[in-house]
């Protein structure tokens, strides 16, 4: 009885397989016997057995229709093998040299197991470095023999089945044998852990898996696909009837479900049945899903919750929310062409202007934000200054009679930014723009943080794929010489989430000054403009981002919202800035004021707000007016883009998570009772520390005029601020 049976299915491979059965036959451990699985005789594959079995007695060829796949070409020579443990071998791809040899003296040393898992090497043969994916599995494994119980993780769906002996008299008595259909290994691996009593692991390479420079199979597109189902029906119902204890069924069906989810992920492999699949994967999730079991966290996490309550389009929608970041947040180019780049240089060698100051906001989407207050104070308070605010083209109309602008790219945007003293943004600036000696960074920031900012977002994948290069982004916060907070909370987010040597000023946000210093008729007259009747409660619906979403989508039917809350409310729907529109047009009760170039005049003509988790609500609180939170994917939003704090604990106002719960606060009127006038008061303390109606005048005289700290005017206390008032008044 040989040592090692050796199987190998030539399928599909035969112009490699020759290379496979050498690799066996030069092995320095000779007691095996090799079993090339082929087609009928005559096919290119037998023929390349036949001559092997030649020149070496110990190949052994057997036959299986190709009809039987893998599964039924590993079963053939499974049935055809004395040896007394298994092996299984692609026919494309090797043994490393010294691999039964190691096996041999691993066993030795182990005494007889029913499953030795060995190390493999995944081996790209146009490019790239291999991989060894089985070592960190096999790491966390006893050093001797042991019981599958000791370590869980081995549920052995997650390594093939190369990538083990098998003890063949283990096999034919517990009536193992691959399942049928593609993702074989799956089943498997599946089905001989649950059964096997006593298990080791070898800490060296045994097989070098060439890796197709198609992929593989497995993973191009193809109703095959819903066999992978079957496979984990056929391992979780087994599974089941073993009784299978807590520690062992959480891996097991992580582990699983790891590979639905990798599927699910990925349209392109499902042309189609995506919505048969998933919902038939996410009946098998329930019904098989550990008493106790914790999804993992970030955005696989959120793919278990989706999958677990059967929702097919918002999963579907997580699959392509990278495309809608990258487009919104793609950073300006850097100078194009080699005349723009010599100018650009050329500028940079020449004086910096002490008279000149560039603004942008939001990446040149207009005229905005605190820049734009701060420009405009500074016109007041710094008219010495030349002020020139960057736009991209398709925005230079939007901008202000008597604002100077150049549009973000052209060469007259690179000279400015060579030659500016003072560079105000509430994003960044490009990458390729230089942090000159003497010049003066202010980043503003556009919000205070509830969901995580800079390198915090690193632990959150589809964030983190969607920010690029975190290297990148700390080279661009080593460019501020100051950093604009709104309050203490963003203090300590900025410092953890921007690490760098800048200076926080704790001024207020320029943008809120208006909440401050406007009066009735500046509500009146804003209110006009958008089209708002008079006497109608105006409710500002703001939504904010979903990274796993694909466009803006209103999560809420806004016109039966407003036949429900109330005949006298109207909506003002403003979607986040990374959309134009908010996808619909006016009439009738609900009003798109998206493209509206001012949220602060948006802000102010609104008698309340709605939103999820937007940082307007932070701003919206200066107002001091009544504020719902709808929170219908909470948990979603929490694992998917993670939060700095938990606003449930400490929302502005009601918490909502139904149309129904929202339209009945607005109908009884305990949006705006006692009760959400606490709830705001504690919000406003946290977090309105210091916007006062001043900040963008302490901005200036600090950073412009260079002012020191101390002659700056102090922050008005909360409770002596009078804010603009709401047109209609609180119906309670």
């Amino acid at each position: 009885m040989p040592r090692f049976s050796i199987i190998v299915p030539s399928h599909g491979v035969a112009g490699r397989l020759g290379r496979a059965l050498d690799s066996v036959l030069a092995q320095s451990f000779g007691d095996f016997e090799l079993i090339p699985v082929c087609e009928a005789p005559g096919s290119l594959a037998a023929d390349v057995a036949a001559r092997h079995a030649e020149r070496d007695s110990r190949v052994a060829p057997v036959h299986a229709p190709p009809a039987a796949g893998l599964a039924g070409a590993r079963n053939a020579g499974t049935r055809a093998a004395t040896g007394t443990y298994l092996l299984f071998l692609d026919g494309d791809d090797v043994l490393v040299p010294g691999a039964l040899a190691a096996l041999d003296a691993r066993l030795d040393r182990t005494g007889p197991v029913d499953v030795l898992h060995c190390e493999h090497e995944r081996a790209p043969w146009w490019e790239g470095e291999p991989a060894n994916p089985a070592a960190p599995l096999l790491a966390k494994a006893p050093d001797g023999a042991f019981s599958p119980d000791r370590a869980p993780h081995l549920t052995g769906v997650g390594l093939p089945a190369w990538s083990a002996a098998w003890r063949r008299d283990f096999v034919t008595e517990r009536g193992l044998a691959f399942p049928a259909g593609h993702f074989t290994d799956i089943g498997w691996g599946g089905l001989a852990m649950l059964d096997a009593e006593r298990v080791a692991v070898l800490r060296s390479v045994v097989v070098r898996h060439l890796v197709r420079r198609q992929g593989s199979r497995l993973n191009l597109p193809g109703e095959h696909h819903a066999e992978l189902l079957d496979q984990v029906e056929l391992v979780l119902a087994r599974a089941a009837e073993r009784g299978l204890p807590a520690e062992r069924s959480a891996p097991l069906f992580e582990q699983l479900f790891a590979a639905v989810l990798k599927t699910a992920a990925r349209p392109r492999r499902l042309p189609s049945g995506r919505r048969a699949f998933f919902h038939r994967a996410s009946t098998l999730y329930r019904r098989h899903r550990p008493a106790g079991y914790r999804p993992p966290r970030g955005s696989l996490g959120v793919q278990h919750r989706l999958l677990a309550s059967g929702s097919y389009e918002a999963f579907a929608a997580l699959r392509g929310a990278r495309r809608t970041v990258a487009r919104a947040v793609a950073a300006v180019p850097r100078p194009r062409g080699l005349r723009t780049r010599l100018l650009y240089r050329m500028h940079l060698r020449r004086p910096l202007d002490p008279h000149l100051a560039v603004y942008c906001a939001y990446w040149g989407r207009g005229y905005a934000c605190n820049p734009a207050a701060i420009h405009a104070r500074a016109r007041e308070l710094a008219p010495h200054i030349r002020s020139v605010f960057l736009v991209e083209a398709d925005r230079a109309h939007t901008v202000p009679d008597g604002v100077e602008y150049a549009v973000l790219g052209s060469r007259r945007s690179w000279e400015v930014l060579a030659r500016a003293t003072y560079l105000v943004n509430n994003a960044n600036f490009a990458d390729g723009v230089v942090k000159r000696p003497g010049s003066v960074h202010l980043q503003t920031q556009h919000g205070t943080p509830l969901k995580t900012m800079g390198v915090d977002q690193s632990t959150y994948p589809v964030v983190a794929a969607a920010t690029g290069s975190f290297t990148k982004l700390l080279g661009r916060v080593d460019r501020w010489d100051y950093n604009l907070s709104a309050n203490p909370h963003s203090t300590r987010v900025w410092e953890r989430a921007f690490p760098g040597s800048y200076e926080h000023l704790e001024y207020g946000y320029p943008r809120n000054d208006v909440y401050l210093t406007a009066g009735a008729d500046d509500v009146a007259r804003i209110r006009a403009e958008l089209g708002v009747p008079q006497g109608a409660r105006a409710v500002l619906y703001a939504p904010t981002h979903r990274d796993h979403r694909t466009g803006f989508e209103p999560g809420l039917d806004l016109e039966a919202f407003c036949e429900a809350a109330g005949e006298d409310v109207v909506v003002l729907l403003r979607a986040h800035y990374f959309y134009d529109r908010g996808g619909r047009g006016g009439g009738g009760r609900v009003v798109d004021v998206t493209a509206h170039p001012s949220s602060e005049d948006v802000c102010l003509a609104a008698d309340a707000l709605v939103t999820d988790y937007s940082s307007i609500m932070f701003d919206y609180a200066n107002l001091d007016r009544p504020i719902v939170v709808y929170a219908d994917d909470w948990d979603v939003y929490r694992e998917v883009r993670g939060v700095c704090f938990d606003l449930m604990d400490a929302p502005p106002g009601p918490v909502v998570r139904t149309p129904d719960e929202l339209a009945r606060v607005f109908r009884d009127g305990s949006y705006a009772d006692a009760e959400s006038a606490a709830l705001r008061a504690r919000f406003r303390e946290r977090f309105c520390a210091f916007d006062d109606g001043r900040a963008a005048e302490r901005v200036v005289r600090r950073v412009l005029l260079g002012e020191p700290p101390e002659a700056l005017p102090p922050v008005i206390p909360l409770a002596e601020r009078v804010p603009a008032p709401a047109a209609t008044p609180v119906r309670s």
